[in-house]
């Protein structure tokens, strides 16, 4: 996936498709400034002056970080459960089930793109003061195609892998071919500027 730097306006359309695709909670403020964020992907801002006075106009460039799905990722060798790998395609992926979250992936990411899961968000109870639950019927919003992960475990971007597999599956039973740019992720469907 190549993502156009020029084009992103930082909308953060990305991110919020991604949060709802693929399950990944909302964890609110009090949770981010302790550095618990569970966003698969980061935007970040980098501002330039125009002058080196720095006294004229910003220019402010935006930057999506998500999993770059290292050909020869850091992340996998040092996994003890190997519950992170790549697949035959191509995508560095995560086993959840298998994970038990030492966080050693994180700790090897280039890229800092893996988040630990702290708290289990599909309880009864709210896991913490304003957040957590999700109560009915808001707990319909959850995409069924995507695992919805227990706390303790890392997460990543999985490059919407859920359809990825379904095209290829709905592929072979008609017997026909996945053609370029017919499979596209949640963050790219959703960029207004076509920046992804």
């Amino acid at each position: 996936m190549a993502i156009d730097l020029d084009k992103c306006t930082g909308c953060s359309a990305c991110v919020t498709a991604c949060q709802a695709e693929n399950n990944v909670p909302w964890v609110g403020e009090s949770q981010v400034t302790m550095g618990r964020d569970m966003g698969w992907i980061r935007l970040e801002r980098y501002y330039e002056t125009v002058d080196a006075s720095h006294a004229g106009p910003v220019d402010v460039r935006f930057l999506p970080m998500i999993c770059q799905h290292c050909g020869n990722a850091p992340c996998e060798p040092v996994c003890p459960v190997f519950a992170t790998y790549h697949t035959p395609d191509g995508i560095n992926t995560q086993v959840y089930n298998r994970c038990v979250g030492t966080r050693y992936c994180a700790n090897n990411c280039p890229y800092k793109v893996r988040v630990y899961n702290w708290y289990t968000y599909t309880g009864e109870e709210p896991v913490y003061e304003g957040l957590g639950h999700i109560p009915e019927p808001l707990n319909w919003q959850l995409n069924p195609d995507v695992t919805v992960r227990e706390n303790g475990i890392m997460e990543k971007c999985s490059f919407c892998i859920h359809r990825i597999r379904e095209h290829q599956d709905r592929a072979a039973v008609e017997g026909s071919t996945i053609t370029d740019g017919q499979i596209i992720p949640a963050c790219q469907q959703s960029c207004p500027a076509a920046a992804i």
